[in-house]
């Protein structure tokens, strides 16, 4: 983990990633480097204006490698030059991914990494449906940049200084990088879960149950609150439309909690809505994802727990 940052941000500080062709400040670029990796999103300079496009690419490849997990890349490394599984290997796997078995586990990184790539793929296209008109060529690397930065929880993008706040109002644009951003923070075990369940009609697991309900509850009731909020805020959705206003809502509800984008100033965000913000954030993903925080099962966890406890059972 930590030679992938210093390797980024080495690659970073060459005047090659410099849009202006002279070498960035070695501790922007170590930042930068360490916000792709740990997929924060946080920046100290624009990333739009800032990086050439050899430097967007080292940005990409470290947020890649950040969202889906040193393991997982140092597994798929491994199957592509064809080199056994110790049992250490296994073990290590097992541990990073929170898996009950050792059974199976190249297919496990093999449908994660193929899941993860025609998840990006998809949402790249549907991107450049928007992107490819507004910018031309430069468009398609807009879109694939987005779209990996969207699924890995990144929240990093190079459209614009304000991120995608020129795309508030833009229902594709929305609906794209929210289920990205979704589906990163969801996890692979829920995805092969919700599969399974489709193809043999069986019940979902516990963990899948929690991780999909609480997902689902946090995004509604953050969605509700802010748009409480905000309703007559003018400096966020104040002046907008109802339907403007409850697609910014759930929106910002979504991005909170895991990745980083803004379709609205975040400084111009009430206190309310801020503290919502911050137990969204506080709270984040769920397990064995690309997103961050406490976790979802986690929490619902010790909510369950704190109830029992109450009731004495």
């Amino acid at each position: 983990f930590l030679v992938t940052i210093l390797i980024g941000s080495g690659l970073l500080a060459l005047p090659i990633s410099s849009a202006s062709g002279e070498a960035v400040p070695y501790l922007d670029a170590l930042f930068t480097a360490t916000t792709s990796t740990c997929v924060t999103g946080l920046v100290t300079i624009p990333t739009v204006s800032t990086w050439s496009v050899f430097g967007q690419i080292v940005i990409l490849l470290l947020i890649q490698i950040g969202g889906l997990g040193i393991i997982t890349i140092m597994s798929g490394l491994m199957l592509l030059l064809n080199r056994k599984m110790g049992i250490d290997d296994r073990l290590l796997i097992q541990d990073a991914f929170n898996l009950n078995t050792m059974a199976g586990l190249a297919k496990f990184i093999k449908n994660v990494l193929i899941g993860t790539l025609i998840i990006e793929g998809v949402g790249a296209v549907l991107y450049m449906i928007v992107f490819v008109p507004d910018f031309g060529a430069r468009g398609i690397w807009i879109s694939v940049f987005n779209s990996v930065s969207a699924f890995c929880n990144a929240g990093i993008d190079i459209i614009a200084e304000n991120s995608l706040c020129n795309y508030a109002t833009n229902p594709l644009i929305n609906i794209v990088t929210s289920a990205l951003i979704i589906l990163g923070g969801l996890g692979y075990i829920v995805w092969w879960d919700v599969i399974r369940v489709v193809k043999s009609r069986r019940h979902l697991s516990l963990h899948s149950k929690i991780a999909i309900t609480a997902t689902a509850v946090l995004i509604l009731v953050g969605a509700i609150l802010i748009f409480i909020f905000e309703y007559d805020n003018p400096l966020t959705i104040g002046k907008m439309s109802l339907f403007d206003k409850i697609q910014i809502s759930l929106f910002q509800s979504v991005t909170t909690r895991t990745a980083g984008f803004a379709t609205i100033p975040q400084e111009n965000l009430t206190n309310a809505s801020a503290t919502v913000s911050i137990v969204l954030m506080l709270i984040g993903g769920s397990p064995v994802g690309t997103a961050g925080g406490m976790k979802t099962v986690t929490i619902a966890v010790l909510i369950c727990s704190a109830f029992a406890t109450i009731r004495n059972k």
